[in-house]
């Protein structure tokens, strides 16, 4: 048995472990500002939490056409189609630029959507100060998605978690000089902090076009040679396969983007502690999105040579992996709560032993899910790579508004428990997706019913 799967095992971490570093190294970039805003203020933190939220709702609905593609690579590459490799690529970069330049005015005029939704008209001022500046980097976010994706594919993943981990350096950098006016810079504060990641998102796009354009491996798919042609037959493949990613992708972040919203409703300390506790489990959850977008490469790569027994095994391994990062997850949380919490505010900051007390409390109700986040995500990267995408819309929409929002909303609000309500529901609707996706990938596509014949072995 330990030699059927160790190929499988090396395989998937010598992707894996590349795309988790380079998942961590972005969600850090996150945690930085987070953290650095967090010494700056409590209401500036408040702010950023919700103008993040706001623009990750919009970077989610768009990134499913570089993510989706990432699959359908991976399978052309397997059967040999070299064309299709630069057609389905080159089409997901447009329709990323188109998406991201298309959604702009949502958040340059974000200040009366967030006062709707209930929030401060201090913290929605400033979110909306952010967004202005900030939201011009998503088309370089989509951007380097999909070049992430597509040398994911080529099974190149360490130059992305390099160009992150750079990308960290600079954002600490850039924040200590914006945000609290050193080397001689004014004192801008969630202004500095949005100036910080425009910055980086545009250099770290920069650097991936580069390597791209230079990698000997990657010079057969031509990806930029003649790029401003169309190419709407690719456009449309390439659509059909990513807008229902993206509205899978909502489902989910918007699940915790109206946990924000409701944790606003309850009280600045709770909002505060909220998105801390969010960070603390986003950085975690990193570990299982890399080994999804793995399995995403593994399973497309089994798909493109119509070897469904290699399919299997290879999603059994990943499934392993995922299982020993999330028994070390809970480990953590259960540990060092606390100590976790206090890492992002000022110890001097009269309302961070509150905040500390509630954020140690949800992290306690993280290690809840932490099994079925992670399932769920690595069957999310199993589907994507067979390029099934539509139902697992459905799947995901059905248990994370219909099941999992009601019930955090009953719980938070008519019931009384309150924050803790909130992470109760999360995890009702995150379990009941990863239930349903994985049935469908082994009840399906892992038996094979995908092609009319066994592999030549």
């Amino acid at each position: 048995m330990s030699s059927r799967y160790a190929p499988h095992v090396a395989a998937t971490l010598s992707l894996g472990l590349p795309l988790i570093g380079s998942h961590l190294a972005r969600m850090a970039i996150g945690v930085s500002d987070t953290v650095m805003i967090g010494w700056y203020g409590v209401v500036p933190l408040a702010a950023l939490v919700i103008a993040t939220s706001f623009f990750h709702v919009l970077f989610f609905l768009g990134m499913g056409f570089g993510t989706g593609v990432m699959g359908l690579i991976a399978t052309h590459i397997a059967s040999g189609n070299e064309t299709e490799v630069r057609r389905g690529a080159r089409m997901a970069l447009w329709l990323s630029a188109g998406y991201a330049l298309a959604v702009m005015p949502l958040m340059w005029f974000s200040g009366p959507i967030l006062l709707a939704l209930g929030q401060t008209p201090e913290v929605a001022a400033l979110a909306q100060q952010y967004l202005r500046i900030a939201g011009w980097g998503l088309p370089a976010v989509l951007g380097q998605l999909t070049l992430n994706s597509y040398l994911a594919a080529l099974e190149r993943t360490a130059v992305v978690m390099w160009v992150t981990l750079v990308g960290l350096g600079v954002n600490i950098l850039l924040n200590w000089i914006f945000i609290f006016g050193n080397l001689g810079m004014p004192e801008l504060g969630v202004k500095g902090a949005a100036i910080t990641s425009l910055s980086v998102q545009v250099l770290q796009l920069a650097a991936l076009v580069l390597y791209a354009r230079w990698l000997p491996r990657a010079r057969q798919y031509q990806l930029f040679h003649r790029f401003w042609r169309p190419d709407w037959q690719a456009l449309r493949e390439v659509a059909r396969i990513g807008w229902p990613i993206g509205l899978t992708m909502v489902a989910e972040g918007g699940l915790f983007v109206g946990s924000n919203v409701m944790m606003g409703w309850i009280g600045t300390q709770q909002l505060a502690a909220h998105g801390i506790a969010l960070q603390i489990t986003s950085i975690t959850f990193m570990a299982h999105l890399g080994l999804s977008n793995a399995a995403t490469v593994r399973v497309g790569q089994a798909k493109g040579r119509g070897d469904a027994i290699w399919m299997r095994d290879a999603a059994v391994t990943v499934i392993g992996l995922s299982l020993v990062f999330a028994c070390i997850a809970i480990a953590i949380y259960l540990l060092f709560a606390r100590p976790l919490v206090m890492l992002f505010l000022d110890p001097g900051d009269p309302q961070a032993p509150a905040i500390v007390a509630i954020g140690a409390g949800l992290l306690l109700y993280a290690a809840l899910f932490q099994l079925t986040d992670a399932f769920q995500v690595i069957a999310l990267g199993f589907l994507r790579g067979v390029h099934d995408t539509r139902v697992p819309m459905v799947i995901a929409g059905f248990s994370y508004w219909a099941v999992g929002m009601p019930v955090a909303y009953g719980l938070a609000f008519p019931l009384g428990v309150g924050p803790a309500g909130l992470w109760l529901g999360l995890c009702v609707g995150l379990t009941l997706a990863a239930i349903l996706l994985m049935a469908r990938f082994w009840r399906g596509h892992a038996r094979g019913d995908w092609t009319p014949r066994p592999p030549a072995r």
